[in-house]
């Protein structure tokens, strides 16, 4: 049979089951099926919180989103095209987000009565014209699965378990992706298990030919590779990609690495991916608590090493009072915040830009620390470095704010040369440096760089560099305890002055105003990167004026911040919070900033921020602003 092969520049597909059902390795193996083939792709894993759910029920649904293109994209996508589902509930979770007319591939195998019943229909969606405004695919691709495995005589269960290869095969059919990384894939993962290697294997390449030879599927779909500049690329998540900027950073420092990290959601691949690199010179302490983990890392700085500590928002409040000890004791510290919904537990597996303010307040005293975020998950690499370049040459805990959606979505990134990174000195002390000419060979532990304002770093041990440290304040220069009010608000104000002597080495903030003339600027900062920068191409495709900027510094802000927000009428900023951000800029810059504030445990949508962008340009403008309607390139 003869089938058709349509061209496409974009689709979004989203594949949704049991927590059990292996919905994210059949994501994951789309999403390198779709990087090796060439397409630029951004993905959103989407995980339930409950560790146990009920099976067949709504919080027990898993989700993995992979939005890919022939073009530059910068978000998973606001809407998927085709939905797979293995169950009721997986239908019931997914289906408010599909626009009409999307695909729906459903696993008839599940829809019993007691699981349609579990996931609160009343009657069957395949039965009762609930879906008819949808191209609706009915396959029974659990009992194909357990048909085509027969050979290798497994039970029904773990038969039934291979149902996510045959729905991969199914789908790389559909989209032309490329077979055999998948296959090398099984064979590596399941090498010792001979009889489930093959039945995943031939599980796969049974719902690639399905899609070749049956008449319901009578259309594949070619999306073309996408342009993109020389390199060497691969697809990388923002925990991954964290965790090379880590080893990349002490590497180019010359310190070895300690992580004293306490596992939590989403943060812990980042122990568990630094716990591999030993070779690099990283010691990994998995800690009993928050507290241990950032004191062990605390300890390790002030032993010379790269002291650096991982966590989410409840671990941040734990860490709270050892960061401030390490504000006073002036000592270098990475402190990385992979951001979730809150207060308290909140959402555990879903994004949030929660913790922005308590980045920069959440401590006693006076205590300013420097905050770094990147924008998408190969940025994290980055920021990974610019955090430590910070922490290093100024002596100071640095915070570095991802999130949920970073740490596990995905995208293209490009291997950077190594003449590409930066060179990072941490001009450890050699010798005495006493400001008073008393006839002791001193060595003073608080005595300033004129530039960076720090201090100097010593390693204990050092033969004539003994020193003092501690949480208690020291008088200037030679570092005793010191209670003198004088004193103390001179050291107070020169740590803020340090901070602040960071935005003297940031480089000028890039603005995307293509006619020079927008009177709308659209200000962000962390994952929003891809969700503003989409709604502003929707915006402009359209024929409107706008602006874009984005934050990666957060304190201090760029030394042009300020210059730059003066030149606009309207200032939006798109959060996934209550407005953290706008906080700060209205109260430091006096701009009437005006807030775009979502707290979904969701990504912001593209079309949504489009319409609000539109509506601040019709009232800086006086014009009428109409977006519809819009190309689908538009939106991605």
């Amino acid at each position: 049979m003869t089938k058709q092969v349509k061209q496409l520049d974009r689709v979004i597909i989203r594949f949704a089951g049991d927590s059990g059902d292996g919905m994210q390795l059949t994501g994951d193996r789309f999403t390198q099926e779709s990087a090796a083939f060439g397409n630029d792709l951004s993905t959103l894993p989407n995980f339930p919180a409950e560790i146990r759910a009920p099976q067949g029920t709504l919080p027990g649904v898993s989700s993995f989103q992979v939005h890919f293109a022939d073009h530059d994209i910068l978000t998973p996508g606001d809407a998927p095209d085709v939905l797979v589902a293995m169950n009721p509930a997986a239908l019931r979770a997914n289906l408010g987000d599909l626009p009409k007319g999307a695909t729906v591939i459903v696993d008839t195998h599940d829809f019993s009565g007691r699981n349609l019943s579990k996931a609160g229909y009343t009657t069957s969606p395949l039965d009762d014209g609930s879906l008819d405004e949808y191209a609706l695919h009915q396959v029974d691709l659990t009992g194909m699965t357990v048909a085509a495995v027969k050979e290798f005589g497994l039970s029904r269960k773990d038969a039934a378990r291979a149902k996510n290869m045959f729905a991969l095969g199914l789908l790389s059919w559909m989209y032309g992706r490329p077979t055999e990384a998948t296959v090398d894939f099984l064979t590596r993962r399941f090498a010792k298990v001979s009889e489930i290697r093959d039945a995943n294997i031939t599980a796969f390449q049974s719902g690639w030919n399905f899609g070749e030879t049956t008449e319901a599927f009578a259309v594949s779909y070619e999306i073309k590779p996408a342009p993109m500049s020389p390199g060497t690329y691969r697809n990388i998540t923002g925990n991954l990609a964290l965790s090379y900027g880590l080893v990349a950073g002490g590497v180019q420092s010359g310190l070895p690495v300690f992580l004293g990290s306490y596992p939590i959601t989403p943060a812990s691949d980042i122990l568990h991916e630094l716990s591999k690199h030993k070779a690099f010179g990283v010691t990994t302490f998995q800690a009993e608590d928050e507290i241990a983990g950032v004191g062990a890392a605390i300890g390790a700085s002030f032993a010379g090493t790269l002291g650096v500590t991982t966590t989410s928002g409840p671990g941040l409040a734990l860490k709270s009072e050892a960061i401030g000890l390490a504000v006073m004791t002036e000592l270098p510290l990475v402190v990385i915040d992979v951001q979730r919904g809150g207060p308290s537990t909140g959402l555990p597996t879903k994004t949030e830009q929660a913790d922005l303010l308590q980045a920069m307040f959440g401590r006693n005293g006076e205590s300013p620390v420097p905050i770094v975020a990147p924008q998408s998950p190969g940025d994290c690499f980055d920021a990974a470095l610019e955090a430590i370049r910070i922490a290093v040459t100024y002596r100071t805990p640095v915070l570095l704010l991802s999130d949920g959606m970073l740490a596990n979505g995905s995208e293209p990134w490009r291997v950077p040369e190594l003449s590409e990174l930066p060179s990072i000195d941490p001009a450890f002390a050699t010798g005495p440096n006493h400001a008073v000419d008393d006839g002791d060979d001193d060595f003073w532990p608080y005595l300033r760089n004129e530039e960076t304002l720090a201090r100097p770093w010593a390693i204990p041990g050092t033969a004539g560099l003994e020193h003092r440290i501690g949480g208690l304040e020291k008088g200037d220069g030679h570092g005793n305890i010191s209670y003198d009010p004088a004193n103390h608000d001179f050291m107070v104000r020169t740590r803020a002055a340090k901070v602040q002597r960071i935005a003297e080495s940031l480089p000028p903030l890039e603005v995307d105003d293509p006619t020079g003339d927008a009177k709308v600027l659209v200000l962000g900062w962390g994952s929003t990167y891809g969700p503003i920068g989409a709604g502003v191409r929707r915006v402009r495709k359209a024929g409107y004026r706008v602006a874009q900027t984005h934050l990666r510094h957060l304190n201090p802000f760029p030394k042009d911040l300020g210059e730059v927000l003066a030149r606009y009428d309207k200032v939006l900023v798109p959060e996934m919070n209550l407005g953290q951000l706008s906080l700060l800029l209205r109260a430091e810059y006096l701009v009437d900033a005006v807030g775009y504030n979502h707290v979904r445990g969701l990504p912001l949508k593209a079309a949504e921020l489009a319409e609000a962008i539109g509506e601040l340009v019709a009232q800086a403008e006086g014009v009428d602003v109409d977006l519809t309607p819009a190309p689908q390139e538009a939106l991605s």
